[in-house]
């Protein structure tokens, strides 16, 4: 019996969830709602599925450390993590997904394609639905799940169901009259991005209507390389294929096509105003989290990440505080929320792309203070675990430890560097920082120089395989 084989795609930004989603820590891998990262809850959710494999990952290249660690706090085993050395959109990820397993394994499988950053209330009805899906998919059919609509949105693709399981037709995102329309019909559901067919189908039917897509890919696969957890599809192969969804690049060209209508508590939360909805909510409407005062405020959105943050007589509003940035708009105006990464990436800030705690594979950093000269970070480093022999061409740094114990190289030297000890690092100095205990090592940086960019790194030898 064929066995489904969960495909997640954890890849993307999540822009319209700016302040909190960035380019290097996006929405997948926070946690919005409940105690677990959205793509923490896809993977957990595919571990209950009946005749189900472990789900394979895939991934863009710099997300993989924390995408790996967050599955790791999961227990589930070894897990096959695929990264993209380039963004080339869902239909490259699904078919090299699809490659890889037919490299691996003679075994014909279900594919249940599954974005990681997606919110599933109901999971009973998401295997019941999987298991219909799975059924289709054994007859040679390509399946998406549709989602009864609620409301007329136009952030979503919608789907019109023709006779029995058949798609009559893919509509791309509409303007709201239109939307409207589509609701009042009853004949169109929203198109989830989660899809269901077997890996012959799926190749075959790429061959027909994506045939570039299908070479570019299976040499992306063929020349890719193991890396440690990881498979590393090539780049330069990879950068050939064109970038489209799957979508685009078959459901919408196939005679092959059904759907199966996924009741399931679903949102993509794809704003900051579809996680209002999908939140547990105050007597006044309100969603809040962290440190948060209200005072007279209704049916609004208030989060704080680092601070104490108060709100006074706001009405269907929006506030998300983090470390660096503020965000404040009116609920109605939430997909805007994308124009303001835009503006910030064309004006060249670092805000669009990274917090002020930054996760690394060795630990994590938070940049206390900045100025033309000089840079205050605090670093953690986890247990036994150490960061890279490097140098820096353009600054010195003095490292204090404040907890645990630092084990460090500087030139020829190794030594230990205990509570309440420093130490100071020369520019142009080979250097090494190593935490030998079992409990995280915490130390204060100083940085001094004419540049203090992440870039003046010259790696010489690196545990997670990151080049200079």
């Amino acid at each position: 019996m064929a066995r489904i084989q969960p495909v997640i795609l954890a890849g993307g930004t999540g822009s319209r969830l700016w302040p909190l989603s960035r380019e290097l820590y996006p929405k997948q891998l926070l946690k919005l709602v409940g105690d677990q990262s959205l793509l923490q809850a896809t993977f957990t959710r595919c571990l209950a599925l009946d005749n189900a494999n472990l789900p394979i990952i895939v991934v863009g290249e710099e997300h993989r450390f924390i995408a790996k660690s967050q599955i790791d706090e999961l227990a589930a085993g070894n897990v096959a993590i695929l990264l993209e050395p380039v963004g080339r959109n869902t239909a490259p990820a699904v078919y090299a997904a699809a490659q890889f397993c037919r490299n691996c394994s003679e075994e014909e499988l279900i594919l249940l394609v599954l974005p990681a950053d997606h919110l599933i209330a109901d999971v009973n009805s998401f295997n019941a639905a999987v298991q219909e899906a799975y059924a289709l998919a054994k007859k040679g059919r390509l399946v998406t799940f549709g989602v009864k609509p609620t409301s007329p949105e136009t952030g979503y693709g919608y789907i019109k169901k023709g006779k029995g399981s058949a798609v009559e037709s893919f509509v791309e995102k509409p303007d709201l009259e239109t939307a409207k329309r589509y609701v009042e019909s009853g004949k169109y559901f929203w198109n989830s991005g989660m899809f269901a067919f077997g890996v012959t189908t799926l190749m075959e039917q790429f061959e027909l209507h994506s045939a570039e897509i299908c070479e570019a890919m299976s040499i992306a696969v063929g020349r890719g390389k193991k890396d440690g957890p990881f498979f590393r599809f090539d780049a330069e192969s990879m950068a050939r294929c064109p970038n489209d969804s799957i979508d685009y690049a078959l459901m919408e060209k196939s005679g092959v096509v059904s759907v199966v209508r996924a009741d399931l508590g679903w949102s993509d939360i794809g704003s900051w105003q579809a996680l209002w909805e999908v939140s547990d909510k105050d007597v006044d409407g309100n969603v809040t989290s962290g440190d948060v005062i209200v005072e007279d405020v209704t049916n609004s959105l208030v989060r704080s990440e680092h601070g104490l943050v108060t709100a006074v007589g706001l009405k269907d509003t929006i506030v998300i505080e983090t470390a660096d940035a503020v965000l404040v708009a009116p609920m109605n105006r939430a997909q805007d929320v994308k124009a303001v990464v835009q503006r910030l990436k064309k004006d060249k800030r670092d805000e669009y792309q990274l917090h002020r705690t930054v996760y690394r594979p060795w630990g994590s950093y938070t940049i206390l203070e900045e100025q033309e000269n000089f840079k205050i970070k605090r670093i953690t480093v986890l247990p036994t675990v150490k960061l890279s022999l490097q140098m820096h061409h353009h600054r010195s740094e003095h490292w204090v430890v404040v907890k645990g114990t630092a084990k460090v190289t500087c030139g020829e030297a190794v030594f230990l560097v205990r509570e309440n000890e420093s130490t100071y690092i020369p520019c142009g100095e080979k250097h090494r920082l190593e935490n030998p205990g079992v409990i995280p090592l915490e130390l204060i940086e100083v940085q001094n120089g004419s540049y203090l960019g992440e870039d003046d790194i010259v790696r010489f030898d690196d545990d997670f395989g990151r080049q200079t």
